[in-house]
């Protein structure tokens, strides 16, 4: 083989990707007064750069809990884990990761506006930089026009979609959200699911998202993580290859059907070996 032909066949081998979020034999106890509560056991899981994934499994099982973890909300107590090669506590202090939470948390008494712009006062930015990011960020969401509304004045899921701008708005590549769709109805959720998608297809962010939906992690995701009842692990990590331009017609194809029913016999296969 020539030197060219080295050369062309590295230039053709697809780019590897950042991992976002690594974790390794990651565990964490909670000691109550009744005992240690074991929330997560063993888990070990790569976030790569542009992921959409989500963490699917039973209530309890410590999906957000693990997402808690990434965020520097709680303290792995065993194993390893980095954001972005540094410490969740460094990433969290560097503002690596927008969090999205289930309730939007908006402050009535504060137009969406200067709810999306409170995280840039703490930041200390300039009133106009701060004004520029709002409208851009409720742009991206497609609320423009609304920046002047209160939260008491708009929809569940247009709260929903005004959070998720707030979270936006400081531009972290890493956006965690803990089933910010679950409150709502079916049809709002779909519509938020789409929008989410075109949201991610535009801007490339890290995604990691909760949810208890099976529809709703495939649909969404580039990779679903299946956990098991606590003390939560991961049972199955399921790769997806649908466009990012997927509408939700896909959910009626054989493959969407296919990686469905490989998510639930994995939910279930958890259940069998925690009994």
């Amino acid at each position: 083989m020539t030197l060219k032909q080295v050369v062309d066949n590295v230039a053709a081998m697809p780019a590897s990707k950042k991992a976002v979020v690594d974790i390794k034999d990651l565990s964490l106890t909670f000691q109550t007064a009744d005992g240690p509560v074991y929330a997560l056991s063993e888990v070990d899981l790569t976030i790569e750069e542009g992921d959409f994934v989500s963490f699917i499994g039973p209530s309890g099982c410590g999906k957000t809990t693990l997402l808690r973890v990434i965020a520097d909300l709680e303290k792995a107590t065993g194993g390893e884990i980095s954001i972005n090669g540094v410490s969740p506590e460094a990433a969290r202090e560097a503002r690596a990761y927008g969090y999205v939470f289930q309730a939007p948390a908006l402050l009535p008494w504060r137009s969406i506006e200067r709810n999306v712009t409170l995280p840039l006062e703490i930041m200390d930015l300039s009133k106009e930089e701060r004004i520029k990011r709002a409208h851009d960020a409720l742009k991206l969401v497609e609320l423009n026009g609304f920046e002047k509304k209160f939260p008491w004045q708009l929809s569940g899921g247009m709260q929903q979609r005004a959070s998720i701008a707030r979270a936006l708005s400081f531009d972290a590549d890493l956006l965690l959200m803990d089933e910010p769709f679950g409150a709502l109805d079916e049809i709002v959720r779909d519509h938020l699911n789409e929008q989410l998608l075109k949201l991610w297809a535009r801007t490339n962010k890290t995604v990691a998202f909760v949810t208890h939906s099976i529809p709703e992690a495939v649909y969404l995701s580039s990779k679903i993580v299946v956990m098991s009842p606590r003390p939560g692990r991961i049972i199955d990590v399921i790769e997806t290859k649908f466009p990012k331009d997927r509408t939700l017609d896909i959910r009626e194809t054989p493959e969407f059907l296919e990686i469905a029913h490989r998510v639930r016999e994995g939910l279930r296969a958890g259940h069998g070996h925690d009994e």
